[in-house]
């Protein structure tokens, strides 16, 4: 299994996809955590009552009957706040100038919205203090997402002074408002026990909670608490479904332990082709863990037809990440010095093919199948 246990807390940053390991990833901002975007509480999509002025009682039964099939076809008219439009469609001072007034009279959600555009320097300089400030604001009158993102501030000493304990009780707030990411820091805090009491049951339950509202990193930590009988009772299958479902999302280290789960038969029925395969998307990811477990499936023909070239090329790109392995070389030392070189060009010129096969219309063969199984379900 991979060395990390749980992930590192998150820390505010700007937005970005997750393209590594929790434990080795760049900051994630709190976009990263919400898959439809900003969903700011209270900015959003609004009932919008249509006047209808009529010249005549026929006519007003003709206009209400007109609204009711279209309510029953198309459902109510909706109209979209106006500075969360602005905001989306990236009018970022318009969306400021709009939010003001509101957030001047204590609105939470155009607070919020606000404090997002300071943080991100979205249109003005960045600011991070006056953004602490609008999110202090909004958390006060209740957002959820603003405490969230406030004791993300204090977490890190970005805007704020740096306070862990300040921090700890910001997430309580938000996970207590239904906040899914603070639950998930909270549960974390807790398996540290530091800023939070020590109690692995609470820190599962909360975990447990991230992870069925299907956050990939909850997912994959409550896995590994159900395969240690960490705060939980021990239940391999579930952990490994559970660890399944969060590499399916495309999260590295699950796809790496869920590579290694099927290469061990633990939780689930032992598939040296379904391990091979899964070792390969992440490899294909960029992962240097996988790439090296990849390379040496194909130096043994492990679950896989021999390829010492493919071995020496995914050798060669782990290399580059800083990872070397002995075993892996011995396994390579038979490899003939043209198929060593072509390896090496691969490497060089990895993801595309090198120059010489794109000239020849050539590519190098596909790794993964068509689609890999979801995890089976329990």
């Amino acid at each position: 299994m991979t060395a990390r246990r749980f992930p590192v807390l998150f820390t505010l940053a700007a937005l970005a996809l997750p393209g590594q390991t929790l434990a080795q990833q760049a900051p994630r901002g709190i976009e990263d955590l919400r898959p439809e975007g900003l969903q700011i509480d209270g900015l959003g999509v609004e009932e919008l009552p249509i006047p209808v002025a009529p010249e005549s009682p026929a006519d007003e039964g003709a206009a209400d009957e007109a609204l009711a099939i279209s309510n029953d076809v198309f459902g109510p008219r909706r109209r979209v706040d106006a500075a969360y439009g602005a905001f989306q469609r990236g009018h970022f001072l318009t969306a400021l100038s709009l939010a003001l007034p509101r957030a001047e009279n204590d609105d939470a959600a155009a607070q919020t919205l606000i404090a997002e555009i300071y943080a991100k320097g979205l249109g003005v300089a960045e600011n991070l203090p006056r953004a602490s400030g609008w999110y202090a604001l909004a958390s006060k009158n209740g957002d959820r997402l603003a405490t969230f993102a406030l004791a993300l501030m204090y977490q890190d000493g970005r805007g704020v002074p740096r306070n862990r304990a300040r921090a700890a009780e910001l997430f309580r707030q938000a996970a207590e408002r239904g906040s899914i990411p603070a639950k998930y820091n909270l549960g974390l805090l807790h398996i540290e026990g530091s800023f939070a009491e020590p109690n692995l049951i609470k820190a599962a339950q909360l975990i447990r909670e991230a992870a069925e509202a299907e956050m990939p990193e909850a997912r994959y930590d409550y896995g590994m608490m159900l395969l240690e009988g960490a705060g939980v009772a021990p239940d391999p299958r579930e952990g490994a479904r559970q660890i399944g479902l969060a590499a399916e999302q495309g999260l590295p280290a699950a796809q790496i332990d869920y590579a290694t789960l099927l290469y061990l038969g633990k939780g689930v029925k032992r598939d040296l082709a379904e391990a091979v395969r899964w070792y390969a998307r992440a490899a294909e990811g960029g992962n240097p863990v996988a790439q090296n477990r990849y390379a040496k499936l194909l130096a043994a023909g492990e679950g896989v037809d021999i390829d010492l070239e493919a071995a020496a090329m995914w050798r060669a790109l782990s290399r580059r990440q800083g990872l070397t392995d002995p075993v892996l070389d011995k396994l390579l030392v038979s490899i003939l010095p043209d198929e060593l070189a072509r390896a090496e060009e691969r490497a060089r010129f990895w993801p595309s093919g090198p120059p010489t096969a794109v000239a020849e219309n050539r590519s190098a063969p596909a790794l993964l199948p068509a689609q890999t199984p979801a995890p089976d379900a329990k």
